[in-house]
């Protein structure tokens, strides 16, 4: 036998490590960094091709909220929202919102027609009866644009109140319990203002002043039309403005410029008044605990001074 007959047969075994430092992950990253710059250029050219049209409408696509956009939303640029996306404006559910007063030319002649009636009706009563005939210099009726006007002033010898108090005098009464079916018979509401002269009480404005009793005699006057036949619901308003609207520009202390102002409104007018009131109505109530920190206002419940203590000649 040879000698490489007895040569011993050697096997190598190498231990093989898969990967190590150079294994398969990187291809994984490799792939995802592909598909991503592969997505990139599609947007580039797409963008690329698209018209400006076509490219609000994608920017639109991504600032729309889901809600909208699944719902259907209108565009951005036409939303008045100030904040992009923002949907609708929030509603107060308890704001009543009142039509504009709207009236044809038909009803606002009609309207006018009734209050010419009426002011030739009060001008007959007074020629008729002798005892306002007397008052008839006192008795100014007008037309206005809120309605028919009908004051009734002082004179310097014929007040139509007790000296600085709101105590109607006899033939005051006579003349409001007159005219008040007058009144009564039509439909439109009324309104009262009670004016005074610039003389000022003693104190001025710090207690009892010219704005309590001439809304005071405002009241006085709306009691004594009542208890001549008007419906308490047709009165609309009674206030007392002082002598904030003297009827004598020259002379704020002359007699004319106390009075009391009757307004037969018309339709528009009333529209007008009954709209603000309902707009008054819905706004918030101060809290209580905060009305009670306030000083109360002076009414024209206030009690009036004493007898003699108001500077004033007649009113």
């Amino acid at each position: 036998m040879s000698s490489d007959a007895k040569r011993p047969i050697i096997v190598i075994k190498r231990k093989v490590i898969a990967g190590g430092h150079h294994g398969g992950a990187w291809k994984i990253a490799f792939a995802d960094f592909m598909t991503a710059m592969f997505a990139f250029f599609l947007v580039m050219w797409l963008l690329s091709s698209s018209s400006p049209k076509q490219l609000r409408g994608i920017a639109e696509h991504f600032q729309m909220p889901l809600n909208e956009a699944l719902k259907g939303g209108p565009a951005i640029s036409n939303s008045p929202s100030v904040i992009p996306g923002g949907g609708e404006p929030a509603v107060i559910k308890d704001e009543v919102q009142l039509p504009e007063p709207d009236l044809d030319a038909a009803s606002e002649a009609e309207d006018r027609s009734r209050l010419d009636t009426m002011k030739e009706q009060l001008t007959q009563l007074i020629e008729s009866n002798p005892v306002l005939k007397q008052f008839s210099p006192q008795l100014l009726i007008d037309i206005t644009p809120e309605g028919l006007r009908i004051q009734i002033v002082d004179s310097s010898n014929r007040p139509m109140f007790d000296r600085s108090s709101a105590v109607v005098v006899s033939y005051m009464q006579t003349i409001l319990r007159a005219i008040s079916p007058v009144i009564n018979a039509q439909p439109n509401k009324i309104t009262l203002s009670g004016h005074t002269d610039a003389t000022q009480y003693a104190q001025g404005d710090k207690s009892y002043s010219n704005w309590e009793l001439s809304a005071d005699r405002a009241n006085a006057s709306r009691r004594e039309l009542v208890a001549g036949g008007l419906q308490e619901a047709k009165v609309l308003r009674v206030m007392g403005v002082a002598s904030s609207m003297n009827l004598n520009q020259d002379d704020p202390h002359a007699p004319v410029n106390r009075r009391i102002s009757i307004v037969v409104l018309n339709q528009r007018a009333q529209m007008e008044i009954e709209k603000a009131n309902a707009s008054t109505a819905t706004a918030t109530l101060v809290k209580t605990g905060d009305a009670a920190k306030k000083p109360a206002a002076q009414t024209s419940s206030a009690a009036p001074p004493a007898l003699g203590t108001p500077a004033r000649r007649n009113g």
